[in-house]
């Protein structure tokens, strides 16, 4: 074996061999120390970027959103005062997405706690989280990303009577912006009436539960936002309340249909504990299971941060437009009001001077939020009139008032249909002898009764 080696050292081959290994490994190792040095030092560039956090401004690093939003537009966001309330799917992930944009100040109002079913959707929550407040998991981990936003933080219940103290100014500067993202109607309606009464810019989340088609989500006025529970219920309050458009909106137009997750029932053994009211967490709120595909509430929540975002830069934007049916509202009350007359003449009454107990709000309310601008006979969408379900009394034309003739119609007597519909309705029903009973089938009859139930509901806050 020595003698072998004795020999490979005095060989020229072996030599030009040992020499090109150990100059390979010497290059190597070069070329590894500098990929590792580079790679040391841009860690070094990229830990000494982060803006120094004694200073009056920190957000000093947004360069995609400078060069987007521009100087101006970003300075704008940066002095910003934002209001979010609710922060599960939806206020979480707007509020990040705030956070994370240079929001200054951040004041977050929501009364629940971060529980297991919540990790599917919230944006920030841990296992570690479980149990804790909701506002206290999305200030912890978002400080920890942008340590130089101003939080104030709410564990509290949104209501009417609370509207004016979450509402007010932060050291003096009055919310630039109010994210509504509750899921409780009345609170829901509370919030937005406040900040419509108060000239505070508001956008709504609505509904994205049972939700999974994110092309079909759209931003919007409130007034033009359909098949959504949600949505229509807020609608009909608000409007009963004087507020039927002005209020952009986040909401899902997915239609439901066979095989998509519904509203899960209550289950039978919670009913026979009492009150279906007292197993809720509290009054008034949802104690069924809602179905909640993850990531739908994370683009409702985005969508919304997008809207402010654009909202206070000043960056222009354009969404749907409200649908401004006032001028087909007054044709529908015109026409109203000439089948009332024809109905007074026709039991010898003078129609002329007859007034109707009915404005341009309540047929906007009747055809948009009652019968979903559809004819309750045929389900067209067109060609729409309001005409009365059944034949009046004799007496329907009130004279009591002094020089006053007033139809006694109420909303609940109402149906929508088309013009040649009601053209057939009113000369077989409202001026012959047949019923609606006579006329139509049972499918058509139950769906009356339904609609007419709905508005009933909605009857005392009108």
């Amino acid at each position: 074996m020595f003698s072998w080696l004795s020999q490979a050292s005095h060989s020229h081959r072996v030599q030009l061999v040992a020499t090109a290994v150990v100059s390979g490994a010497v290059v190597g190792t070069a070329v590894l120390g500098l990929q590792a040095a580079k790679k040391r030092y841009k860690v070094y560039d990229l830990k000494e970027s982060i803006p120094n956090l004694n200073e009056k401004h920190r957000a000093t690093k947004l360069a995609r959103n400078r060069v987007f939003l521009t100087d101006e537009g970003l300075s704008k966001l940066r002095k910003a005062f934002v209001i979010v309330v609710g922060c599960g799917g939806v206020g979480s992930h707007a509020t990040a997405a705030l956070a994370r944009s240079g929001v200054d100040k951040l004041r977050l109002i929501d009364f629940d706690q971060v529980t297991l079913s919540s990790l599917n959707r919230h944006s920030v929550a841990t296992l570690a989280d479980v149990g804790t407040p909701k506002v206290q998991c999305l200030r912890k981990r978002l400080e920890q990303i942008t340590p130089w936003t101003h939080f104030d933080c709410r564990n509290e219940l949104f209501s009417e009577a609370s509207a004016e103290m979450h509402l007010r100014p932060w050291e003096g500067q009055k919310p630039d912006f109010v994210i509504d993202a509750i899921d409780n109607i009345d609170s829901k309606v509370a919030l937005l009436l406040y900040c419509h009464k108060h000239s505070i810019p508001v956008v709504s989340s609505m509904g994205a539960g049972c939700k999974s088609d994110p092309t079909r989500v759209f931003i919007g006025d409130i007034s033009a936002s359909a098949e959504d529970p949600l949505s229509r219920a807020t609608r009909r309050k608000l409007r009963a309340l004087g507020v039927k458009d002005g209020i952009p909106v986040v909401f899902s137009a997915e239609k439901t249909g066979p095989g998509k997750a519904q509203l899960l029932p209550l289950a039978e053994d919670e009913f026979v504990k009492g009150s279906v009211s007292e197993l809720g967490i509290l009054p008034d709120f949802r104690i069924r299971i809602l179905p909640v595909l993850g990531t739908m509430p994370a683009m409702f929540g985005l969508c919304v941060a997008n809207h402010v975002i654009l909202e206070i830069t000043g960056y222009p934007h354009d969404y749907m437009m409200s649908k401004a049916r006032d001028k087909m509202y007054d044709g529908m009350l015109a026409n109203l009001q000439g089948l009332e007359e024809r109905l007074a003449r026709a039991v010898g009454q003078d129609p002329i001077g007859l007034k109707i107990p009915v404005t341009q709000d309540d047929v906007g309310y009747l055809t948009e939020e009652i019968f979903r601008g559809r004819s309750v006979i045929s389900g067209l969408p067109t060609r729409l009139v309001l005409c009365r379900w059944r034949k009046p009394a004799i007496d329907f034309v009130d004279t009591s008032i002094k020089n006053q003739k007033a139809s006694r119609l109420d909303l609940r007597d109402m149906v929508l249909m088309t013009k040649d519909e009601a053209r057939i309705h009113e000369k077989d029903v409202l001026m012959g002898d047949k019923t609606p009973e006579d006329l139509y089938d049972l499918k058509i009859l139950k769906l009356v009764e339904q609609r007419k139930e709905e508005e009933a509901q909605f009857r005392e806050a009108r």
